[in-house]
């Protein structure tokens, strides 16, 4: 810690000596011409010619009358040369930002500077800016980590994210990848038709999922209001109201614990078809996904954990009562709550809370499913746990439900959604009583909702996958997946130290 204050405090003597000669180390304005991978890449084309560079410096050296710094931009780094008889001198009133080569020395690495002169190579034949003028653009008080051993404790990583992408490559290049997974999930769908609409994230009533909400108040109205769990009944809504093909891509906050593919709050996409069938849906989001990962990653072979996962294929259908019965001999249409308590403890899943046969049922699959490598469809699964989903026409006691198996988690979710406002009704209330009865997640009567299914809603298909499908095929935790992760509050002892009576 003492040696990061003592850094710290020489920068800031140098920033000192910088305004004592009137240079503004933080000027508004940049003349930036061109970036640097565009010159590394075509040194032909700007060979001999005057361009203007900017980046964050991530090393200097300096000999006498000569010094090399090496700068990086978004794109790509560069070395700038610079000879003491070729840089012009500072003109404070020209330009107060503008430095000479004595000023190299107040330079640090993590500074930002802006670099004018000639694309050459040097003797070394590396491709270098021979420097004639450069100016500071930021100067930066605590120094960068160097390389990937020195900012590898994966706490100060996840606290510090914006160092972490700094210095370890591989971190920014997976933020860039998922942008781009939502970027291609974005496109599949408007190129097939759909229109991306989005929804509110603070609701009377949550519902869609099985979750535990977080709350909070609008002091306008003077009400709770709560933090969406789902963009489903919003959607369903637009369906109602005349739109054939909706989706969503937003944020959506479960209050619910940390795991590797679970956070409170994580992106989502969720889409709803009308007049799509239950089996057109799962040849569509089949489609979907491998359009998504082979845009993304270019494969579609991955290893998830110990898995490997070959997407290429055509994905077979399980049906939820057939491998449930084959792996425990659990009648899903008469189980035992007991025995379901007994397969659990045996399999060491321990339940806080209240324990019915919905969430019994549910967690026994979960032990299944984690040791499934897949992919494969999950379909058919019961009426008891679907609230939402239609029932399937050959077996009332089962619903057009479909997800996605593979690397021992569901990568998705969809199913034929439930248009009868008696029925969606009836199956609220069931799910009434078992909040009622202590059940957090249960899900919560809507009956802004029914009364939009007696206005009329046609026959609709539903979907949705969270971003815990880029972290599989990624092949990193949930934590390490998002840019800022949630994390307990805490200040640095270095800060604390420098602030002393700001920060208590």
């Amino acid at each position: 810690m003492a040696n990061l204050k003592e850094l710290r405090d020489e920068r800031l003597r140098k920033l000192e000596q910088l305004k004592d000669l009137g240079i503004n180390s933080y000027p508004a304005k940049t003349n930036r011409t061109n970036i640097i991978k565009d010159i590394v890449e075509d040194f032909d084309k700007f060979n001999s010619k005057r361009v203007t560079l900017v980046g964050r410096i991530i090393n200097i050296r300096k000999f006498g009358k000569l010094a090399f710094i090496v700068i990086k931009d978004d794109s790509s780094k560069m070395q700038l040369f610079m000879e003491r008889s070729q840089i012009d001198e500072i003109n404070i009133k020209e330009d107060d930002s503008r430095l000479g080569f004595d000023q190299i020395n107040l330079l640090d690495g993590g500074d930002f500077i802006e670099a004018e002169g000639e694309v050459i190579k040097t003797k070394t034949n590396e491709i270098s800016l021979k420097v004639k003028r450069f100016r500071i653009l930021a100067k930066s008080l605590r120094p960068l980590p160097t390389g990937h051993d020195g900012f590898s404790n994966k706490e100060e990583r996840l606290r510090r994210r914006y160092v972490d992408i700094n210095v370890n490559e591989d971190v920014k290049e997976r933020f860039i990848r998922r942008s781009q997974f939502w970027q291609h999930s974005r496109e599949f769908l408007i190129n097939e038709g759909f229109i991306e609409i989005n929804v509110p994230v603070l609701e009377h009533t949550t519902g869609g999922a099985d979750a535990n909400p977080f709350l909070t108040h609008m002091d306008a109205l003077d009400q709770d209001f709560y933090l969406r769990i789902s963009q489903e009944l919003p959607l369903k809504r637009l369906i109602g109201a005349g739109y054939e093909k909706v989706f969503d891509i937003g944020p959506r906050f479960r209050n619910e614990n940390y795991s590797d593919e679970h956070l409170p709050e994580h992106i989502a996409l969720e889409s709803y078809a009308a007049y799509q069938s239950y089996e057109e849906g799962i040849e569509f989001y089949e489609k979907m996904m491998k359009s998504v990962a082979s845009k993304t990653w270019g494969k579609l072979k991955f290893e998830v954990g110990n898995f490997k996962i070959d997407l290429s294929k055509e994905w077979p259908r399980v049906k939820y009562a057939d491998i449930l019965k084959d792996r425990f001999n659990v009648d899903v249409f008469n189980p035992d709550l007991n025995n379901l308590k007994v397969i659990l403890r045996d399999n060491g899943v321990k339940l806080d809370g209240e324990i019915n046969i919905q969430r019994a049922l549910d967690n026994v699959w979960k032990i299944i499913r984690r040791e499934s490598e897949g992919p494969f469809w999950l379909i058919l699964e019961p009426l008891s746990i679907s609230p939402l989903a239609k029932k399937d026409p050959n077996d009332p006691r089962l619903t057009q439900r479909f997800h996605p198996v593979f690397g021992g988690s569901e990568m998705g979710n969809g199913y034929s959604e439930l248009n009868d406002p008696i029925d969606q009704l009836d199956r609220f209330l069931e799910q009434q009583k078992l909040r009622e009865s202590g059940d957090n997640e249960a899900q919560m009567l809507d009956i802004d909702f029914v009364e939009m299914l007696e206005y009329g809603m046609p026959p609709t298909c539903g979907w949705g996958y969270s971003e815990r499908f880029f972290w599989a095929l990624e092949g990193v935790t949930a934590r390490e997946g998002v840019p800022f992760p949630n994390l307990r509050y805490e200040i640095d002892e270095v800060t604390k130290s420098i602030y002393p009576d700001l920060v208590k």
